[in-house]
């Protein structure tokens, strides 16, 4: 019965993924993510209380991953921002999970501990690399972060005109940009 309940739990947080990337916290159906998930929303109540606790929980799980396949390493930033790069490339629900986390949750006064605690280590990371000479010192620890998070993330925001224009380059060109334009910030 165990493996029915987390099995049940899977399918219900594989479903809420697709459903959440597509539509965001507010536009997200319970009825469609249970259908999808060949389960009822007694079962979503049951497991996570609410739709906005299901999507801490997927939101959480793609922290965790990233966390886990593109770990900061503040003595190669451009090489952090690459790997960034690449998950973004590889899985682009990241993207669109992040931006409905920031369009629906900016003003919700709930923050996620796994982001918050994420954020933290990264900062003090490089922090220390910093007073260490690792890093240069023109930027703020939290500054830089930001600068090379966002650039990581530069292609998936653009419209698709300019995205279309920019895609002919390849993949690689653009994973190259990335780890470039990081390298310059360490000047």
């Amino acid at each position: 019965m165990a493996g029915d309940a987390q099995a049940t739990q899977r399918r219900l947080l594989d479903a809420a993924r697709a459903e959440f990337s597509a539509f965001g916290i507010a536009g997200a159906r319970v009825d469609r993510i249970a259908a999808a998930a060949q389960s009822n929303k007694a079962q979503i109540y049951h497991y996570f209380g609410s739709k906005d606790a299901l999507f801490d929980a997927v939101f959480g799980e793609v922290v965790a991953s990233t966390l886990r396949e593109a770990p900061l390493d503040a003595a190669d930033l451009p090489g952090y921002a690459g790997s960034l790069f690449d998950r973004y490339e590889q899985d682009p629900d990241i993207s669109r999970l992040a931006t409905w986390y920031r369009l629906e949750r900016a003003d919700a006064g709930r923050l996620l501990q796994a982001v918050v605690s994420s954020y933290q280590g990264k900062i003090a990371a490089i922090t220390r690399a910093q007073k260490a000479g690792q890093l240069p010192t023109t930027f703020r620890p939290e500054d830089l972060l930001a600068l090379v998070v966002h650039t990581a993330a530069l292609w998936t925001a653009l419209n698709p005109e300019f995205s279309d224009v920019v895609r002919k380059h390849g993949r690689a060109h653009r994973r190259q940009v990335v780890v470039d334009a990081v390298r310059a910030l360490l000047l």
